[in-house]
Formats: C-alpha cells, structure tokens, sequence
C-alpha cells in the first residue's frame, strides 16, 4: 500500500488533486467536489491533531474496522460514511481545494516525525500506517470523481 509520506505517493497525490475542477463530476456517491475536498480534510485534522470531533475510543471499530482503513484492499463504491465526516452543505470549491493542498503538505512535513498521538476512534497507528490510511482515503474520493 501506497503512502502518503513516500515522495511518489505524495507527488501522485497533489497531481491528481490539481486535475479536479468545480466540473469534475462523481462517478458514484452523494458528494460534489467541493464536499469531497472537504470531506477529506476531516481525517488530516484528526491526525495533525487540530480536531478530534468528539469522537470516544471504540472497541468494535478497532477489531473489525481498524486494519481495513490502510490495507491493500480498496474501499467499495458507496461504502457509508462516518457521521462527523458526512457533507451536506455546499462548499466553494477553490476554497476546498486549496485547505486541502495546504492540509497535504502539513502532514508532507510531518514524514520525519517519530511520535504520534492515537486515534481518538481507533487507538494507535504507526506512522506508516497514518500514511497509508491518508493515501488510501483520498485514493478511493479521488477515483470517486475520475481523477
């Protein structure tokens, strides 16, 4: 698996988030662009530790869930999203999309980073598995709009 603090991976990334325009359109799901890259950017605060959104350790999510977030195994079309993550509001796309380029690199220039604080949902990750779980995410909303 692919992740986020491997330069190609990191690269690979922003390119394809500089492919979407405010005409990108979804190949599956309920959020337009703009949603989506504000959608992204939850998983990025919760692991650069700006927001936790309230979220409370949780047992099932750590057996059952937890390996699947950074495994090779795509996420499936449609899969439920998490509540606080869930996007109803329009959102400005260029706004959206420059937060999360900004979001991007921060966690870029945290690939030298030795400690991390746990998930508040799902407890410990390893560094490459933060990186991997980021890759993977926007992996999955990026094909989700065609790019």
């Amino acid at each position: 698996m692919k992740s986020l603090f491997d330069p190609e991976a990191y690269s690979e990334i922003k390119d394809r988030i500089n492919l979407l325009s405010e005409n990108s359109e979804k190949q599956w799901g309920k959020m337009a662009v703009g949603q989506m890259l504000h959608h992204c950017q939850g998983t990025f605060n919760i692991m650069l530790e700006k927001n936790d959104y309230g979220l409370k350790p949780n047992i099932l999510a750590k057996l059952f869930f937890k390996k699947i977030l950074y495994n090779d195994t795509p996420y499936r079309k449609n899969l439920p999203t998490a509540k606080f993550l869930k996007e109803s509001e329009p959102r400005d796309f260029n706004t959206e999309k420059r937060n999360l380029k900004a979001l991007l690199d921060e966690v870029e220039g945290q690939k030298k980073r030795k400690e991390w604080k746990a998930h508040p949902g799902f407890g410990y990750f390893t560094k490459q598995q933060w990186g991997q779980m980021q890759y993977k995410h926007l992996d999955h909303h990026l094909k989700q709009f065609g790019v």
